[in-house]
């Protein structure tokens, strides 16, 4: 019974990233056999080998094994007129030794930061369109991931793309 009253120790000062003005701490814990940490705020997520903070928009993927975190975070290859093209960055995994709530925000607003995605597929390979809230925007911020063996650059899968964010936008919000 104790043990649900047991309060999580304050992050360290000396580990606390630099927080945007409206920004608060959610969750943390250390890293595994190091000094590192890994930092869950409303606007983000903070990890040891990013320079600055991913916004929980820009995270494709969050794993958790368990013991260990697995994100993979997205970058932008291209932008076109009202939407981006995103890709992965290589997967960041981090042992996690006390993970108490970390896991848990993570995956609530990685999944919450999505209001639209689905997949579509067309010849010559596929394209994911995906809407996403982004904290301190209004409105959805759109990208498109294609398929691996889709060329992104090709005319067709460019107009494919426009057509399928123009669409999704009509059904996001049916004002426009």
């Amino acid at each position: 019974m104790i043990a649900l009253f047991r309060r999580r120790p304050k992050l360290p000062a000396d580990r606390r990233p630099a927080l945007d003005r409206d920004e608060r701490v959610l969750a943390w814990s250390a890293v595994a056999d190091s000094e590192a940490v890994v930092v869950v705020t409303n606007r983000g997520l903070w990890l040891p080998a990013q320079p600055a903070r991913l916004g929980w928009h820009e995270i494709h993927k969050a794993v958790w094994s368990g013991t260990e975190l697995a994100v993979t975070p997205a970058h932008v290859v291209a932008e076109r007129d009202g939407y981006r093209v995103v890709a992965d960055r290589p997967v960041q995994s981090y042992r996690l030794r006390e993970p108490g709530e970390v896991p848990h925000h993570v995956r609530a607003r990685v999944t919450s930061s999505v209001a639209y995605s689905l997949h579509h597929p067309f010849a010559g390979g596929g394209v994911r369109v995906v809407g996403r809230r982004v904290s301190g925007v209004d409105g959805l911020s759109w990208t498109v991931r294609y398929d691996p063996a889709t060329d992104h650059d090709s005319d067709e899968a460019r107009e494919v793309a426009a057509a399928l964010v123009a669409q999704a936008r009509g059904t996001a919000d049916p004002s426009l």
